[in-house]
């Protein structure tokens, strides 16, 4: 397969000069224009994350994600994750069936958990009903992408589906990707819905992440499915400038600012800004550094768990949208021309 490299975002509301947040709008704005700049420097992949707060105000993915598709070429644009457990799967099918239209081929989804029970109360759910409401919903997902009419019945319905039609909807089915922060339940969960793995990466290792590539590969295969469908996805914190010296100060700046504020807005602790500063060295999984650097970081990653796919969150903190930009055009122009070429 080939290596696919690329960006996403949860939105990123501006910093005002005094210090103080500036409108959750701008962010919508500032992530369009960078999904823009993504899709003119030749990167692969675009996911659009779903937090709701006012740190990262992007809420509803698949709404973003249609108007992304309008205004790209070639990209290709997923949620990141959809957490699934709080919407209906459904609505989320239609709505990205709407995106598939306009750009045939380049949309995807990646169906979750979430991060945070926030969505749970937000929206009138019951917290203990967290597993049931995400597998339930999830087997709807599928069968919604995998026909037009549709019955089906399951926990978090009232009434059954019977001989249901579900339109608009795709040239082709969306490929659904099975969203998890590294629970080893989940890993196995895809392996039997025959699923790709989508991990969510805010700590460890390349060794410790390469043990789930392996777990996945193998249960994979005992199962039968096809060899060439395992497929992997990486999504990490990381940011690229022209030396490491300023990626890492940076981003440790923003992510930091970004870690604490957003801890806050969900009742949890700040992690320890040295633990992050930690996550930045070559042995972490916070990906900041230098074109070269990146380069060589990925491929490294790419050798222990055989992924195909690895998207960035830059846009953290209140960062400059300038810097933001920057760190797009570099992966693009830069770091994607060394991973290819090295694999080639």
């Amino acid at each position: 397969m080939t290596f696919e490299l690329g960006v996403y975002s949860f939105g990123n509301t501006p910093r005002l000069a005094d210090g103080s947040r500036g409108h959750t709008a701008q962010a919508i704005r500032d992530m369009l224009e960078a999904v823009k700049l993504a899709d003119e420097v030749g990167l692969d992949h675009f996911g659009v994350g779903e937090h709701h707060m006012r740190a990262m105000p992007l809420s509803s993915p698949t709404s973003v994600i249609n108007a992304a598709a309008a205004s790209t070429s070639r990209i290709k644009l997923s949620t990141a994750v959809t957490v699934l457990s709080t919407d209906d799967p459904i609505h989320v099918f239609q709505q990205l069936s709407t995106a598939a239209a306009i750009a045939p081929g380049r949309i995807e989804a990646v169906a979750g958990r979430g991060s945070s029970t926030i969505t749970f109360s937000l929206f009138d759910h019951d917290e203990n009903d967290y597993d049931m409401l995400y597998a339930s919903k999830l087997e709807l997902l599928m069968a919604v992408n995998a026909g037009e009419n549709v019955t089906w019945n399951g926990p978090h319905r009232k009434r059954p589906l019977r001989n249901a039609t579900v339109f608009p909807r795709p040239e082709e089915p969306l490929k659904i990707w099975l969203g998890t922060g590294g629970s080893p339940a989940s890993v196995y969960r895809a392996v039997e819905l025959g699923l790709p793995m989508f991990l969510g990466i805010l700590g460890g290792t390349p060794e410790h992440w390469a043990q789930y590539g392996h777990a996945y590969r193998e249960a994979w295969t005992q199962v039968g499915h096809p060899t060439d469908r395992a497929d992997i996805a990486v999504a990490v914190h990381g940011f690229v400038a022209d030396t490491s010296a300023q990626a890492r100060s940076t981003y440790l700046e923003h992510e930091h600012r970004m870690m604490a504020e957003g801890m806050v807005e969900l009742g949890r602790p700040a992690p320890r800004r040295a633990d992050r500063s930690a996550a930045l060295a070559p042995g972490g999984m916070v990906f900041a550094g230098s074109p070269d650097e990146i380069a060589d970081r990925i491929l490294h990653l790419h050798g222990l768990l055989g992924h195909t796919r690895q998207i960035l969150q830059m846009d953290v903190g209140g960062m400059p949208q300038r810097d933001v930009l920057h760190g797009i055009e570099l992966l693009g122009t830069k770091v994607l021309p060394q991973i290819r070429a090295e694999l080639a």
